[in-house]
């Protein structure tokens, strides 16, 4: 059966080649899709003429400031990925133009996505992807053995060619086999693990791809490993993180696309081979360390359905040819041949997922909505931000080890003020404060820690900065044991209660009866701070009305009173030394008068 297929194929090819330039032009820049062979590509009303059929350069693709012409299929960035400053926004008028069409806006949506790591042939999957759409009801799908493929830009090499998130610009309305009619829509995204992004824009494509496609295609390449489990881990994490109170698996389908699998002696190419392998890297086992334990119950945890497909190799043309531009006959046929069960698996009309969010079908109005929801989470500071494993590590590293060195410096203070330690000098505690400081940051210094010397340094200076404000609350609840300190705000008040009173008695004496209402009112006002201080010592209510108080108090202390005993003190000190002189010299007087006397 499948030789009779293939059969029907190349003679499908020897049409459409007929039709086509004896050099087509590369693939990506410039080149024609061609989503249905020669005869039905003649009379298919979506391509009239072949020249209108051109795809742009990629350079050319629109940008958010130029209109979005729908006549022509082609790749639509809806996403633009900004390098300078690593952030994305939504073109949400390029959106809205494909989703908003009076057609489909009210039918529910499908959406099917490919991510992964970049260079891996995600949009040239795609591309049998529109074939298939374009010709699902022909035998003949997959097109001619001489036809270039076309559509999503790809291109052969090591650099990436998709950046943020592109879908095609032709929504295609399908009836189910219930008889509902549902939109189709097939999402390709920039590649992981490039060259060019950081651990958060890889997050943040693959997080808002899952977030907003019913089926999301992780493709790998080989194998999975557990590295590559884990960085699913934490892209979907990063998406459920930005999804309002899940109470249901936030994600629907996650299919594992295994490329170039070299075990079919283990595990068969095609899906059962896939759900066989899938089961055993899945597997939760009793004997395996938690961390693996838990990467495997949070994918579980996070899709409603998992599975895998294991696809061969395309061949070494594929691989090697420069010039590949994915005619069927440079393809090796067990490829094509899992190529034609894959493709309707995910796309046939009984297959479709419909996209669901909270259990609720989304229709492609819905769909802009929730894009321009979560490329604003995603563009603003509310998560965090995700970071490497080197760096995640380095920063763990370097936050016990000024843990470490904290819990030191504590406990040396604590020795020395803490607790029912008797209050002791300020300068004494000040210079146990930089012993201790010194010591806290020797230890730091000492304990082994990744990130390098400049990684660390931000984390030393975390440290002293943390050590002052430590030792800014030891010089508190130090001054709280002086007694002194503790009756500063009821010295204070009393003092500004008897000035006042001296001061109210001495103008009302002198007829200056203003100035002496206005003392009276200070000293009434000074009499019921007092008051309301005491009661908030007493019972421990108001607190904050007790600390305006002792600030206002401490104020006064250091602006008027502390001056005035100074000056007092100065004054007092100048005129004991005058006195002490003048003393001095009267008595060598007298003592040289009684020797010129004997």
């Amino acid at each position: 059966m499948r030789r009779e297929v293939c059969k029907c194929r190349s003679t499908k090819g020897d049409v459409s080649s007929s039709s086509q330039d004896p050099q087509p032009s590369k693939v990506g820049h410039g080149s024609v899709p061609h989503p249905r062979s020669g005869a039905q590509r003649a009379s298919d009303k979506l391509y009239e003429e072949e020249e209108d059929d051109a795809l742009p350069d990629s350079d050319t693709l629109p940008d958010s400031d130029d209109e979005v012409e729908l006549d022509k299929p082609r790749p639509i960035q809806i996403v633009l990925a900004h390098e300078d400053d690593h952030n994305f926004e939504l073109d949400e008028s390029a959106l809205e133009k494909i989703l908003l069409q009076e057609h489909i806006k009210d039918l529910n949506i499908v959406v099917v996505s490919v991510a992964g790591a970049f260079r891996k042939g995600k949009s040239f999957l795609l591309d049998f992807m529109l074939r298939y759409m374009y010709n699902r009801t022909s035998p003949c799908w997959i097109g001619g053995n001489n036809e270039p493929l076309t559509g999503f830009t790809w291109r052969g090499g090591c650099e990436r060619e998709t950046t943020g998130i592109q879908i095609w610009s032709e929504v295609f309305v399908i009836d189910k086999p219930n008889g509902t009619k549902v939109a189709v829509l097939l999402m390709d995204t920039q590649g992981a693990f490039d060259s060019q992004s950081t651990i958060k824009d890889c997050a943040t494509v693959f997080a808002l791809s899952t977030m907003t496609s019913s089926v999301q295609v992780y493709n790998l390449s080989q194998n999975i490993q557990e590295d590559d489990l884990q960085h699913l881990q934490l892209f979907t994490e990063y998406g459920r993180l930005a999804m309002e109170e899940i109470y249901q698996k936030p994600f629907q389908t996650l299919m594992f696309l295994i490329r170039d699998w070299s075990y079919p002696y283990e595990h068969a190419y095609g899906l059962e081979g896939g759900r066989k392998f899938l089961e055993k890297r899945l597997q939760v086992k009793q004997n395996q360390h938690e961390e693996l334990q838990n990467v495997r119950k949070h994918i579980h945890s996070c899709f409603s359905n998992l599975g895998c497909f294991l696809l061969p190799h395309p061949g070494l043309k594929v691989a090697t040819n420069p010039n590949f531009d994915g005619r069927l006959n440079d393809i090796d046929e067990d490829f094509k041949n899992e190529l034609r069960n894959l493709v309707p698996l995910l796309l046939a009309p009984e297959n479709l997922v419909e996209k669901e969010i909270s259990g609720s079908k989304v229709t492609c109005r819905d769909l802009v909505e929730y894009f321009k929801a979560y490329i604003k989470i995603y563009q603003g500071e509310e998560l965090p931000h995700p970071k490497s494993m080197l760096q995640a590590t380095a920063e763990a590293n370097n936050l016990a080890a000024v843990a470490g060195a904290k819990d030191l410096y504590n406990k040396g203070m604590e020795q020395v003020c803490g607790g029912d330690k008797p209050y002791i000098a300020p300068s004494d505690l000040e210079q146990k404060h930089q012993d201790f400081r010194e010591s806290a940051i020797r230890q730091f210094r000492s304990v082994k820690k990744m990130g390098g010397e400049e990684f660390c340094r931000r984390y030393q200076e975390q440290l002293e900065v943390e050590i002052d404000e430590i030792y800014a609350n030891f010089v508190k609840h130090n001054d709280g044991k002086n007694i002194f300190y503790a009756a500063r705000t009821p010295a204070t008040l009393f003092a500004v209660m008897f000035a006042m009173y001296i001061i109210s008695g001495l103008t009302g004496f002198l007829g200056m009866n203003s100035i002496a209402a206005l003392c009276n009112l200070v000293l009434g006002m000074a009499l019921i701070s007092f008051c309301t201080w005491a009661y908030v010592k007493y019972s421990g209510e108001f607190r904050e009305v007790g600390t305006a108080i002792d600030q206002i108090a401490e104020a006064i202390w250091e602006q008027v009173l502390k001056p005035m005993s100074d000056n007092l003190m100065e004054d007092h000190m100048r005129q004991s030394v005058k006195n002490s002189i003048k003393a001095g010299l009267t008595e060598q007087v007298a003592h040289h008068a009684r020797l010129k006397t004997d």
